[in-house]
């Protein structure tokens, strides 16, 4: 190889490194990254109807993980759903829309008409906001425990210890941001945050935009 082969691969990689490295700096363009697959299921609501995995398609969807018997506060899940779902108004989704699925890793005691009295006093909308479970327990460990990687185990004397969190899953079935439970601040406003990043990559990358936002996801993360 030449030198003036070997300099104009030096050249295109150089390129390269300051453009990745531009995009680092002054991040022109905010992406969530594309984490992982969200696992496939096929679950049943508090109205005893199937709710599965592509009927969600197209959707953002916030997954929370509890259980109703879990004792207050419960590391506030239920307040932090409520309070994403009172917010939304407050971002600009364009006609995307956003639904929330709670699963229950108490299939036992959580029954549909359990769920569905736990949801009605959250106040929640059912028509955005589904609580569901399944009783095939080896299949609810496989979809909570290795699909969203979310970890939790029956204690047999009807507690759980659970690693609560949310996921936030795109239109496209993608993970592209999960929230472990911490002791500081509510996680309302970055997931708010968040939906609004998705939503603007959504409107935004098309045609030739596309090429920059798949730049952006290649040379960068958002930071949160």
């Amino acid at each position: 190889m030449n030198k003036y082969v070997l300099n104009g691969l030096y050249t295109v990689i150089g390129i390269v490194v300051i453009a990745a490295f531009a995009f680092k700096v002054f991040q022109p363009i905010q992406v969530l990254p594309r984490m992982r697959l969200s696992p496939a299921y096929n679950f049943i609501d508090q109205d005893g109807q199937p709710l599965t995995s592509e009927t969600l398609r197209g959707q953002f969807v916030l997954y929370s993980f509890t259980y109703t018997h879990c004792p207050a506060p419960c590391y506030n899940i239920s307040d932090t759903m409520q309070e994403v779902q009172s917010r939304l108004g407050e971002v600009d989704l364009g006609s995307i829309p956003v639904s929330f699925v709670t699963i229950s890793v108490d299939p036992d005691r959580d029954t549909p008409e359990v769920l569905n009295a736990y949801g009605k006093e959250l106040g929640a909308d059912f028509d955005q906001w589904r609580f569901v479970t399944t009783t095939n327990k080896a299949l609810l460990k496989t979809i909570v425990g290795s699909g969203f990687e979310t970890y939790y185990e029956d204690k047999g004397d009807g507690n759980f210890a659970l690693d609560p969190g949310f996921v936030l899953v795109d239109g496209w079935g993608i993970i592209r941001a999960e929230y472990r439970y911490t002791t500081e601040v509510s996680d309302a406003d970055r997931i708010l945050r968040h939906l609004g990043v998705l939503a603007e990559e959504v409107q935004n990358s098309t045609g030739t935009a596309k090429l920059a936002y798949e730049a952006a996801h290649l040379f960068l993360c958002y930071a949160p």
